[in-house]
């Protein structure tokens, strides 16, 4: 048993001891079944929130009116929610009122029938009131009721649903698919915020690929991400893409991807080929994309702003997908250039990029693994070597500050990288021979 459950177990047994219900309730049971750890612990009870907040020392009521309380138990939180029935939902988020209810009124709000299941962990047994372990067992996602209804209340679980399916490899319950295609136009309904965070789980807990297809056939691609609909039936030149087009082609990359990545490589992979139908041209039967590199790295970032992820994520991802080739010219690199190259902030990834990108085209991996040895056979002190000299030296000298400065600096660090130059003396003759400063003006 890990830390986190043995602590919700803990919640569980005090409130069952002052004789209450409680039991663990949504995809913490769906894991236990599955046989696979779960990441958390949701707690429903009979238990009112004023009692829970009585009952336990650190609280925090997050959503007291909506019967949610957080239980802070060593740093760590977990949700406690009273069983209850939701009054209409009037901004597809949440509902706007609840009253509290009984276990079988709060099994048929959630979403989906794999989630809405309970487990008294106490007596180890499971309480399924929806036909969840039927479509575990059969592999389906399926809407627990009427799945308009569920999808009007949040549109979120659109997102959700098509999650589910891409991480556990499950398929679709037609009806649920029905309604998932017609509500996917109103996906934008819900704040930026979450749809971003649901996107990065879909990306990054396994399934990507199938994700893909699924945001693409379901309609919320158009929707979320129309620059990455356009990759299909965008086609490239055989002899370098055997695979097919770029939606192909980025599916592959994306379905190398291993769960748990981290989402500035997911989106990475997602977008490395972005700009590819607005840079697409084509003449005397040869097709070219120049400039999509540059300009994926513009779109990609503006997509994720759009999914509010953070500046950070903006950034790396826009780095990824700009230097996503550059890896491909390292064998005739000079030495300086290399090493700037392994110095690179997010190279790590990058690296991880550009073998996806092989594996998912032509298979080459030589300039993966010429930046690989490069790395290995390279102290960290050989590719970021404390500087020679700085700009305190060159005043000395007689220079005045300036843009001179960035010259001088940047010539003398890459004959250092290089080899070229080994010391400070070495540095101060190398400028003292090719940079002489300038004479004082003399005064008449």
């Amino acid at each position: 048993m890990s830390d986190r459950e043995a602590r919700a177990l803990s919640i569980v047994r005090r409130l069952h001891e002052q004789g209450f219900v409680a039991l663990f309730a949504g995809g913490c049971v769906r894991d236990r079944i599955l046989g696979v750890e779960a990441k958390d612990y949701d707690i429903a009870t009979d238990a009112r929130p004023e009692v829970v907040q009585r009952l336990f020392d650190h609280t925090v009521p997050v959503g007291a009116k909506f019967g949610v309380i957080v239980v802070v138990l060593d740093g760590e939180p977990f949700e406690v929610t009273m069983f209850r029935a939701d009054a209409p939902y009037v901004d597809g988020r949440r509902p706007s009122a609840v009253r509290f209810g009984t276990i079988e009124e709060d099994a048929i709000r959630r979403d989906f029938t794999i989630g809405g299941m309970y487990c008294d962990p106490l007596a180890d047994r499971v309480i399924d009131l929806v036909g969840g372990i039927r479509d575990l067992r059969a592999g389906i996602i399926r809407a627990i009721g009427n799945p308009y209804d569920r999808f009007e209340e949040d549109r979120l679980r659109i997102l959700r649903a098509a999650r589910f399916a891409a991480r556990f490899n499950f398929s679709i319950d037609p009806a649920t698919w029905a309604a998932m295609k017609r509500a996917a136009p109103t996906i934008m309904d819900i704040s930026a915020e979450r749809i971003g965070e649901e996107m990065v789980r879909l990306m990054t807990e396994g399934g990507a690929a199938r994700g893909m297809d699924i945001l693409l056939e379901s309609g919320l691609m158009n929707v979320l991400m129309p620059e990455a609909s356009a990759m299909v039936g965008c086609a490239q030149p055989e002899n370098y893409h055997p695979e097919g087009d770029v939606y192909v082609h980025t599916r592959l990359a994306v379905s190398m991807l291993d769960p748990g990545c981290a989402e500035t490589l997911a989106f990475g992979a997602l977008f490395h080929d972005i700009a590819k139908p607005r840079c697409r041209a084509e003449q005397k039967g040869k097709v070219t994309f120049y400039g999509h590199t540059e300009l994926g790295a513009e779109m990609a970032a503006e997509i994720l702003a759009r999914l509010r992820r953070s500046r950070f994520v903006q950034e790396r991802v826009a780095y990824l997908v700009k230097n996503h080739l550059k890896l491909t010219m390292a064998p005739r690199m000079r030495p300086a250039t290399l090493k700037r190259m392994l110095a690179e902030d997010g190279f790590d990834e990058l690296l991880e990029l550009a073998r996806l990108d092989a594996l998912a085209s032509s298979s080459y991996l030589g300039h993966y693994h010429f930046c690989r040895r490069a790395l290995a056979g390279m102290a960290p002190a050989e590719i970021r070597p404390p500087r020679l000299i700085g700009g305190n030296d060159l005043i000395q000298m007689g220079f005045a500050p300036g843009p001179v400065f960035k010259t001088i600096l940047r010539e003398v660090e890459d004959l250092q990288l290089d080899g070229a130059l080994a010391s400070r003396e070495q540095a101060l003759e190398y400028v003292r021979s090719h940079y002489p400063p300038p004479r004082p003006e003399t005064v008449a």
